[in-house]
């Protein structure tokens, strides 16, 4: 998962660990579990690094440790290595250009074979993330700047990678040859430039949005200019096609979609494939509220705000054993009465991953007093473990796997239960199987893949 940002002021005087700090607040929903910014005033680097969420770990003292132009910033969802504070990212590691720093979204898949090769070599790692290997590999090279030895090092290593690197005074982004997950170029308005995972962090701290960063592009910001290079093989793109269905905010552009338009429009096309007599369609809070629109819309069967979310749950609470029952949901989510009472409900989410949630939620829907009650997905049922940046279950786990959808129907006690079809969810992305990676609807993967784990 995790979230990248960089800033580069056009001047001294720009407090970039500042912007840093506001982008990263912006693009907290890709990473909770730690937080961390690495500066620098064209000198020396800087770094303030440590668990927790941004608003809690970084206080005025610590943001005032980190003085400079330049900066970059990292939240991070585990997927490779523990969620400990050694993990935590920027990574930093000294060698030839100096202090170098990097942080990173996505997932390498020959991580094994690389840490290996280098334990063997004799280098010592100090964290168990795969991002170290990218420094590790950096600081061994023998190229001669930042860029080249940047190169050496990703062309060694396959899987989702779009990252940025900065030293005492250069900075550069760099996005994997298939372009697995986001990465773009927005300009600030003193003249700087910023690098985002997201655009909902340029429209935070006033940035204009310029583009994406191309699969395979390695931008260099420099005090001479923006630098751009393609040092990679050619491959055929595939964008993470479940950022647009679930990962990303609704107000980010992602791969040049609006995240927004195109859930809304996943609800039309399952309201089309899917449709069913009813009173009221109430959205899943938040990630199910833009499909539950767009179905209320195609069926002209009213929308209501029937499940109200606590926004102040933490990552961590004191959960009773045994003297409220779903609590886990409960503490999340909590129905309107007045909405569920006497109606015939359709209830819209964007997946089912284990299915405990959707349960609870039928089961807290009917408590409220629902008639019926009739789940609508807008994907199609995932099936295969994400393995280039997404944290899912693995195989087993998913319970599509497990049961047919009529079982699952049973499970989830819902009174129908259909999901967006595989067909509808690319021909609303406007794309092709060989366009997005849909690995987790599938199980084809758009790499070799060895010891893959069943």
């Amino acid at each position: 998962m995790c979230g990248v940002i960089g800033v580069r002021g056009a001047s001294r005087n720009t407090e970039a660990s500042i912007l840093a700090y506001l982008g990263s607040y912006a693009q907290q929903h890709r990473g909770q579990e730690s937080a961390g910014i690495v500066s620098s005033n064209g000198e020396q680097v800087y770094e303030e690094v440590g668990m927790g969420r941004v608003n809690d770990f970084f206080t005025k003292e610590r943001l005032a440790r980190l003085p400079g132009h330049l900066a970059i910033g990292h939240n991070r969802y585990a997927t490779t290595g523990a969620s400990e504070e050694k993990n935590a990212q920027p990574l930093l590691i000294d060698c030839m250009h100096g202090r170098v720093a990097l942080a990173h979204n996505g997932n390498l898949v020959n991580t094994e074979q690389i840490r290996d090769e280098l334990v063997r070599s004799g280098v010592l790692f100090k964290t168990t993330t795969d991002t170290e290997i990218i420094l590790q590999l950096m600081a061994r090279s023998c190229a001669g700047d930042l860029t080249s030895c940047l190169t050496d090092a990703l062309k060694q290593v396959e899987g989702a990678y779009s990252l940025i690197v900065m030293s005492a005074r250069e900075m550069i982004a760099v996005r994997d040859p298939r372009g697995f997950r986001p990465l773009c170029l927005g300009r600030l308005p003193d003249g700087g430039h910023v690098f985002v995972s997201e655009t909902c962090a340029l429209d935070l701290i006033e940035a204009e949005y310029v583009r994406d960063i191309l699969p395979g592009e390695m931008v260099s910001l420099r005090v001479d200019g923006i630098q751009s290079f393609f040092p990679f093989e050619t491959q055929t793109h595939r964008p993470c096609l479940f950022e647009l269905i679930y990962f990303s905010r609704p107000d980010s552009m992602v791969f040049n979609h609006s995240v927004y338009v195109i859930r809304k429009a996943f609800g039309r096309q399952l309201a089309r494939e899917a449709p069913v007599f009813a009173d009221v369609v109430v959205p899943v809070p938040d990630s199910g509220v833009p499909a539950a629109l767009g179905y209320s819309e195609e069926s002209g069967i009213p929308f209501e705000l029937g499940l109200t979310r606590n926004h102040y749950v933490g990552r961590t609470f004191i959960e009773p054993v045994q003297t409220i029952r779903h609590f886990g949901v409960k503490v999340k989510h909590n129905p309107v009465r007045s909405v569920f009472a006497g109606k015939r409900v359709v209830v819209v989410d964007d997946s089912i991953v284990r299915g405990t949630t959707s349960k609870k939620l039928v089961e807290m829907a009917r408590r409220a007093g629902a008639r019926e009650v009739h789940m609508r997905i807008s994907s199609p049922p995932p099936r295969e473990p994400c393995l280039y940046g997404i944290d899912t279950p693995t195989r087993e786990g998913y319970i599509a796997n497990r049961f047919t959808i009529e079982e699952i129907r049973r499970y989830i006690d819902a009174d129908s239960l259909q999901y967006l079809s595989y067909d509808g969810m690319l021909a609303i992305a406007q794309s092709t199987p060989q366009t997005y990676c849909t690995t987790c609807w599938t199980g084809k993967h758009p790499m070799p893949i060895h010891n893959l784990s069943p």
